[in-house]
């Protein structure tokens, strides 16, 4: 186990206390019966969240006390679970647990990625590896996944130890995922997967079939060796949203059709609905079988896909809503349907340099809130690179939400 100053202890059972505090408090119940009537299918007040994945640099880096590594990332994972809440009064719940996963997971192909990042940015260059499906589709075999259970049993002896009279450890799963499209033009760039569409379908077809089985090999995995965890509540579903539900086991999981599930193919929002159903879809649809409730998307279009494929899925609860749909034809589709309308707004509005533009925000708002109007409701506010360090603005902006919410959006 690792060991840990006393200064550094002191720091982290100080953040056990917070976060225990937080957990207990008045408005924790209040955003709890907010997703519990979200994950019930009550609509009710949608919950509003700002979130810091992109900005990380700004609202965990500088205000990190503890001195050793590892210290340091156990302190990094409290500041994260506090920073909605702590920072932006936003609709972050807080557990009166530790949460620790397994570190197991799987990946399709068996090279790995080589990119480039710019300095101070989250931008990147892909280093292609793969030019030509049919001469190369061979590289691309060997996927599998990885299971280090070492690593995560010496976390949980670490929270045990320092933190765990006061806060203790629960052990949590994520959604089960099944990235295939990123992974691959991560590999090939996205203008040679376009082109391989057209020039290798059948090599195309065989790459999306081993990389699913992949998956397939990876859940039985997770069910033969008893790793699975409920996912509901206070767990993370991908996305950077929770597991609330009323619709599966809350202990003694024991297959992957009783947990939840997530996928996307934000790769292939260029190509039509139709080369997305040959090349994408069947090959999804397998994965979807295999969980027992699923979310949806990232940032491409949904809309195009909705009739003829997405609407399929009986099991779909949550479906990401990026500014690039017709945002009122999505609220359509999914007013009085149990599909959460997970909206994740124009993030510029957040980021443009200098005072925030707050009636462009409320006129977005206004639209956002019209559009998921009889839907079951979710705003999550992702892919903001900066808030310019300043904590204010994030508070701000969730203020400004949740007042055009309370005056436009209608359940």
């Amino acid at each position: 186990m690792e060991t840990i100053s006393k200064k550094d202890r002191e720091i982290l059972r100080e953040l056990a206390h917070k976060q225990l505090q937080y957990a207990h408090s008045p408005e924790n119940e209040i955003i709890l019966k907010k997703w519990d009537a979200l994950g019930n299918g009550r609509r009710e007040t949608p919950t509003v969240r700002l979130l810091f994945s992109n900005f990380r640099n700004e609202v965990i880096t500088p205000r990190l006390r503890c001195e050793g590594e590892y210290a340091r990332q156990i302190e990094s994972k409290f500041l994260s679970t506090l920073v909605g809440r702590e920072l932006f009064g936003d609709d972050t719940p807080i557990a009166p647990t530790f949460d620790v996963a397994w570190d197991a997971w799987a990946y399709p192909f068996g090279l790995r990625p080589k990119l480039t990042f710019a300095k101070d940015s989250n931008g990147y260059h892909i280093e292609t590896q793969i030019e030509d499906l049919s001469e190369e589709l061979d590289k691309l075999r060997g996927g599998g996944h990885f299971f280090e259970k070492e690593r995560t049993e010496c976390q949980i002896a670490f929270a045990q130890e320092v933190f765990g009279d006061i806060l203790p450890v629960r052990m949590i799963m994520g959604s089960l995922t099944g990235a295939i499209t990123n992974p691959l033009v991560c590999l090939m760039s996205m203008e040679n997967y376009f082109l391989s569409m057209y020039d290798s379908p059948d090599e195309l077809h065989e790459l999306m079939d081993f990389s699913t089985r992949v998956y397939e090999e990876y859940y039985d995995f997770l069910e033969k060796e008893k790793l699975l965890l409920p996912t509901c509540g206070i767990s993370p579903v991908a996305q950077e949203s929770f597991a609330f539900n009323n619709e599966l086991p809350t202990e003694n999981v024991t297959k992957t059709t009783e947990c939840w599930g997530f996928l996307e193919s934000q790769e292939t929002t260029a190509v039509s609905p139709e080369m997305y159903g040959e090349f994408v879809y069947p090959y999804q649809d397998r994965l979807v079988k295999r969980y027992g409730l699923l979310s949806y998307g990232c940032c491409e279009r949904v809309d195009a896909l909705w009739p003829d494929y997405l609407s399929k899925w009986k099991n779909l609860r949550k479906l990401s809503v990026s500014p690039f749909n017709n945002e009122p034809q999505i609220g359509e589709y999914l007013r009085g349907t149990n599909v959460v309308y997970y909206s994740k707004p124009r993030a510029e509005l957040v980021t443009y340099p200098g005072p925030m533009d707050e009636d462009a925000l409320r006129k977005d708002f206004k639209h956002i809130c019209e559009s998921a109007s009889g839907c079951l409701f979710e705003i999550a506010q992702r892919e903001v690179g900066t808030i310019f360090g300043d904590y204010e603005r994030g508070r701000r902006y969730v203020e400004i939400a949740k007042e055009c919410v309370e005056r436009y959006w209608k359940p």
